[in-house]
């Protein structure tokens, strides 16, 4: 499970430091794709195959089915960590995700977001009033903490 948040740099080569428990968990390979939010997700293989695997169970027939596809699985790159702990984001997902020099690296539980630095800090900035809202839609979702 991944959890935490991390600051780093991108390289003028579009290299970003993958911090060292998210390394152990991501194994060599892994995929990097468009997340939604305006950020990238990161997927360890294991996880991947089983998304691709829920897809492939969704009917073609269905529109908004084949858009998403195409806007998850055609931006998505498999990528591996070099020997400094770097991962090289593909130019089209940095442009995407609008990131610039400085990141946020994000665990969240199956999956790792990128998040340029002040678009993460202006869009969770949320109060205590909008959490209790959302907390509240959780529940009614089954989901509670």
């Amino acid at each position: 499970m991944f959890m935490g948040e991390h600051g780093h740099n991108i390289d003028e080569k579009g290299r970003v430091i993958m911090p060292a428990k998210f390394r152990e968990q991501l194994g060599d390979n892994f995929v990097l794709t468009k997340g939604l939010d305006g950020c990238l997700f990161v997927y360890p293989m294991t996880e991947w195959e089983e998304i691709q695997r829920r897809f492939r169970e969704t009917s073609l027939a269905s529109k908004d089915a084949r858009i998403f596809s195409r806007f998850f699985f055609g931006s998505a790159s498999e990528v591996e960590i070099d020997k400094q702990g770097r991962v090289n984001i593909p130019a089209p997902l940095r442009a995407y995700a609008q990131l610039k020099k400085d990141v946020t690296l994000v665990g969240v539980l199956d999956r790792i977001e990128i998040w340029d630095k002040e678009t993460w800090e202006n869009g969770n900035s949320s109060d205590d009033a909008d959490m209790d809202r959302i907390a509240e839609h959780m529940a009614e979702l089954g989901i509670s903490i």
